[in-house]
């Protein structure tokens, strides 16, 4: 893939580009939120994507943080959109024993996340995004050969032309350096359902 096809919404300070890894330097208090629990919106990380409309396709990207070290550090997968139609796929760090990997899929300008609890020891993560038409998987791995499901969604705004690509971001008084490499477009390695069928009204 060319990253030469990949464009800034909010470029960094402190970034580097190379043929095969991208690094950015976050800066404090820059984050991807809407509204639910938190009240608060918050619509500033740098996000680095590229556009396309094929409808059944994968992206995977390695993800290494070895420098996160304050609460909600976070580098990931995303498809942002626009600021209230978006999703992510990261680990964000909470303390020097555990992080939470997880997931945040806003819809119309409301944010949800779901996560599970993984050990801080964890610096480097690879993930997975998918399409099919105008539905999403985010999946994740250790070694970037077996992938575990995260997360299946929908978005509303997702049925044409989309943006995905990869963010770094610090909530709070914090900075560290993300380093995003592997990155690859295959076909859509999330294969049809083919298991029980919706049933049919009486």
């Amino acid at each position: 893939m060319n990253l030469k096809d990949f464009k800034w919404t909010r470029e960094p300070k402190e970034y580097k580009i190379e043929d095969d890894k991208i690094e950015i330097v976050t800066k404090p208090h820059t984050d991807l939120w809407q509204r639910t629990y938190y009240h608060f919106r918050n619509d500033n990380a740098p996000v680095l994507q590229m556009e396309t409309e094929e409808k059944y396709f994968s992206f995977i990207v390695k993800t290494e943080f070895a420098e996160s070290h304050h609460r909600f550090d976070q580098c990931g997968i995303v498809m942002y959109l626009d600021s209230e139609n978006w999703l992510k796929g990261s680990i964000e760090y909470e303390n020097d024993e555990y992080q939470h990997l997880g997931s945040v899929v806003t819809n119309n300008g409301y944010s949800d996340w779901a996560t599970t609890v993984i050990d801080a020891s964890v610096k480097s993560m690879w993930y997975r995004f998918s399409r099919r038409e105008d539905d999403y998987r985010i999946e994740c791995s250790t070694d970037g050969i077996t992938f575990q499901q995260m997360r299946i969604c929908h978005m509303h705004s997702g049925k044409e032309k989309i943006r995905f690509g990869i963010y770094a971001c610090s909530p709070e008084e914090s900075s560290f350096k993300a380093v995003f490499s592997n990155m690859q477009i295959l076909d859509c390695q999330w294969e049809p359902h083919d298991g029980q069928q919706p049933e049919k009204d009486c």
